[in-house]
């Protein structure tokens, strides 16, 4: 086998690597984020809805609801720092997809879910962070 195949070799395999570790690390952030709606977003928007019993079956069915609200800072922190290292993968300098054909393809399309799953990420976890931190200052303040 010749140093030019094997160096060719060697790098398809690292770029399924990162590939697959993006997309690992992507499922991550979209896990954590979608933490952040369901400790604090989700319920107040149910109670500002009027489904006050709702959020109390859920809390009696999930008790660790509460837990996470007690440390939401906590909570929104490192999904906030797992979204900052998860677009920072994504949008590193050097960030390149192999030169064969099939492999590129595939590159390209896991790069542009992993894209919309970051973005989505993102939006989640800036509802969560408004219902969370913002809402109600917010509302005092324009009441005031």
């Amino acid at each position: 086998m010749s140093t030019q195949t094997t160096a060719t070799l060697k790098a398809v395999q690292s770029s399924a690597k990162n590939a697959k570790k993006e997309t690992s690390l992507t499922l991550l952030v979209l896990f954590t984020t979608t933490g952040t709606l369901v400790c604090c977003a989700i319920p107040i928007a149910l109670v500002t809805l009027g489904m006050g019993a709702t959020v109390a079956s859920m809390v009696s069915n999930f008790p660790f609801l509460v837990t996470l609200s007690e440390h939401k800072s906590l909570v929104f922190g490192i999904s906030g720092g797992l979204l900052l290292l998860s677009a920072w993968m994504m949008y590193r300098p050097g960030r390149s997809c192999p030169v064969d054909p099939e492999l590129g393809i595939f590159c390209n399309k896991t790069q542009l879910w992993n894209r919309r799953l970051v973005w989505f990420s993102v939006v989640l976890w800036c509802i969560g962070f408004f219902a969370a931190f913002l809402a109600l200052p917010l509302q005092i303040w324009l009441e005031g």
